[in-house]
């Protein structure tokens, strides 16, 4: 339903600069936003579009609006402390979430007679509770989930369709597992006896402390002797791969397709780019950042930016890169030198046997 300009400011508690009577009813991207949409600025990287925007009206912090109507925006503005807060806020409000569909537990959900469920869980048809599992107060067990044996959930988890938890997991509270996550499998080890690989077995377990979402597809092996953590606060991306032993530290960030091998540790704070590779034993200081692609081979310090194959500081990273680029024109001035460098001892030669048949002739 459109609302005006001033009435959302109110609720995102913003300052209106410009026609508050304006009549908005939807959020949308800059480049996308239509006069009836809402957008939002936050960075200077975005005033070109911000500049080119059709959007309503555009949230932003006082000083970008500053530049904004500087370079000759006459666009609606409404003041702020922190832009991409406030434009969600907006977009709750004209997009508010379907409260949560409550199915209770369904009958057609299978539940060991000695699993002990918490108040209000929601077991959706064909899920799979294994013996002596404990779940807490309002968990949600998608439709084709499996928690197998012994398995503790706390409260206010959310196990997403098709996601399989094995035996022995211990999960902590409000955790969400997306689709077709695997938490808990054997970790990839094996000895090499006779000529053929031999299975080690995997007695310990995998540990998700309290806030961590773990991504679609995303597999999480348990370890060999001790199990598998996942800090607090830790976010995993669609399709990451967190190996046996692994102890990975709080409020880490791992986009898409984040490898780590066995036995890797991570500080507090420590964020990926999509297609990081670590290698195994690796130990990665708090607060490290790694761009995409990185492979990280050796222990790294805390509190740097990492890019490249393998992984070296930012700053030497783009010389590199600049100077490799630099290649063919190196290889042909190299040529050119070497040509040169022919001639001269072409010229040369020919200068001493000149020298030498005159001193013959003169003797």
């Amino acid at each position: 339903m459109p609302i005006t300009i001033n009435t959302l400011a109110q609720h995102i508690s913003g300052e209106v600069l410009g026609n508050g009577e304006i009549l908005v009813s939807d959020v949308a991207s800059l480049e996308t936003a239509g006069s009836d949409n809402v957008s939002y600025l936050d960075s200077r990287k975005q005033l070109r579009p911000a500049l080119n925007s059709a959007a309503g009206a555009i949230i932003t912090t006082a000083k970008l609006s500053e530049e904004f109507q500087r370079r000759g925006s006459t666009c609606v503005l409404i003041l702020v402390d922190q832009p991409q807060q406030a434009f969600i806020e907006a977009m709750l409000h004209f997009r508010p979430q379907a409260p949560r569909n409550r199915c209770g537990v369904s009958e057609y959900a299978h539940i060991d007679e000695s699993a002990v469920l918490g108040e209000g869980c929601d077991i959706y048809p064909n899920a799979w509770i294994g013996k002596n599992v404990r779940l807490g107060d309002r968990c949600e067990i998608g439709p084709g989930a499996v928690i197998a044996d012994n398995v503790t959930i706390g409260d206010d988890c959310v196990i997403h369709a098709n996601a399989v938890i094995y035996r022995d997991v211990e999960i902590h509270d409000r955790v969400i597992v997306h689709a077709n996550a695997v938490i808990g499998a054997d970790g990839f080890g094996y000895r090499f006896v006779n000529g053929a690989f031999v299975r080690i077995p995997h007695t310990g377990s995998v540990i998700v402390q309290n806030d961590v979402e773990v991504g679609a597809c995303t597999t999480i092996d348990r370890g060999m002797i001790h199990s598998t953590v996942i800090g607090e606060g830790t976010k995993l991306d669609n399709q990451v791969m967190i190996a046996h032993n692994c102890q990975i530290g709080r409020h880490n960030a791992f986009a898409s397709q984040v490898g780590l091998a066995g036995s890797c540790t991570t500080g507090d704070y420590v964020q990926m780019g999509g297609q990081v590779g670590v290698a195994d034993h690796v130990n990665i200081g708090p607060g490290t950042k790694f761009g995409g692609k990185s492979g990280v081979i050796w222990d790294m310090p805390a509190g740097g930016t990492f890019h490249g194959i393998p992984a070296i500081n930012e700053k030497d990273c783009i010389r590199n890169h600049f100077s490799i680029q630099k290649l063919p024109e190196l290889r042909d001035q190299v040529k050119q030198l070497s040509e040169q460098l022919a001639e001269l001892k072409a010229q040369l030669a020919d200068s001493s046997q000149t020298d030498q048949s005159s001193q013959r002739s003169a003797a």
